[in-house]
């Protein structure tokens, strides 16, 4: 739905727009976070050809690397591959012979708490 129609271009100048301009040397940072609910709900191709490139023009803009950028946005995989978007956890579920709504309630809280454990791990070691 959103390929080709320029509204991911649009979510993320809006996205970026949100974002207080103090929070632009903590560009990666905000990428991090962001990257939580934005891969659950997005699919990959339209987080990282989208919604990404807009993240790291406006860390350019302060100064913060593309490459610590492409780092933080990586900090919600863990989230995502429980998303609905991802045609394998259909398989597993089914495999397992567990309803999917019973998944998401006890996977999401620690696929996120995961993705923050890594992302504070990040900045504490400097890589983001």
């Amino acid at each position: 739905v959103l390929t080709g129609t320029g509204m991911v271009k649009h979510m993320a100048d809006w996205l970026v727009g949100a974002i207080p301009e103090g929070m632009g040397p903590h560009m990666a940072l905000v990428t991090g976070l962001l990257s939580l609910p934005l891969t659950y709900f997005m699919s990959n191709d339209g987080f990282y050809f989208g919604v990404l490139p807009v993240l790291a023009e406006a860390g350019a803009a302060h100064g913060v690397s593309p490459l610590e950028i492409a780092r933080a946005s990586l900090v919600g995989q863990a989230l995502h591959m429980s998303s609905p978007l991802v045609p394998a956890v259909y398989v597993l579920v089914g495999m397992a012979k567990v309803e999917f709504g019973d998944h998401t309630r006890f996977t999401v809280k620690w696929a996120a708490l995961t993705s923050l454990v890594v992302l504070a791990a990040a900045v504490l070691l400097g890589i983001v």
